[in-house]
């Protein structure tokens, strides 16, 4: 594959994308360095630049880079690896979505899980399962329901699934 310049573009976008963060060390004005610390910006990547000499052309995109556009300061090897972490180590897991019983009380665990996959549950299924007394199911099913997690359905309980009953 020959060089081309019109690949410099889909090279720089690759080289953003797949790198943990972007530090630019000399950059023109118009230069592939703020070009890909463009796309590094715009895929929420970090960027950082390293100061140059302000007689220097090379070094008008780095400083553009850090006054208006919020690259990072890089003057050292440690700022680099603030910036992108160290060589072996894992991003942090992006967060789940927080389970349904998440910040539930225990009766209300105990109620909901005695609640059916398919289908509905009596007042009296419910109790047995969860073994808690009736009034306290009672008082349990009317918290559920308010915070949207079941429904009361043809004198029976179910699980109410994507803000409505199935």
């Amino acid at each position: 594959m020959s060089v081309v310049r019109i690949r410099f573009l889909t090279r720089n976008r690759l080289v953003a994308a797949l790198s943990g963060a972007t530090v630019v060390v000399e950059a023109g004005v118009r230069s592939g360095a703020a070009n890909t610390a463009a796309w590094a910006r715009g895929l929420g990547k970090p960027v950082g630049a390293v100061p140059g000499p302000i007689t220097s052309a090379a070094s008008a995109g780095t400083h553009i880079e850090i006054a208006e556009r919020g690259a990072r300061l890089v003057v050292c090897a440690q700022d680099v690896i603030e910036l992108a972490g160290r060589l072996g180590e894992f991003a942090a897991d992006p967060e789940r979505p927080a389970s349904t019983v998440d910040g539930l009380g225990e009766d209300e665990k105990r109620v909901y899980e005695a609640l059916p996959g398919r289908g509905s549950a009596s007042i009296q299924q419910l109790i047995a399962e969860s073994g808690l007394t009736s009034s306290q199911v009672l008082g349990v099913l009317a918290i559920l329901e308010l915070e949207e997690l079941v429904v009361d359905a043809d004198g029976g309980w179910k699980i109410r699934r994507r803000g409505r009953a199935r």
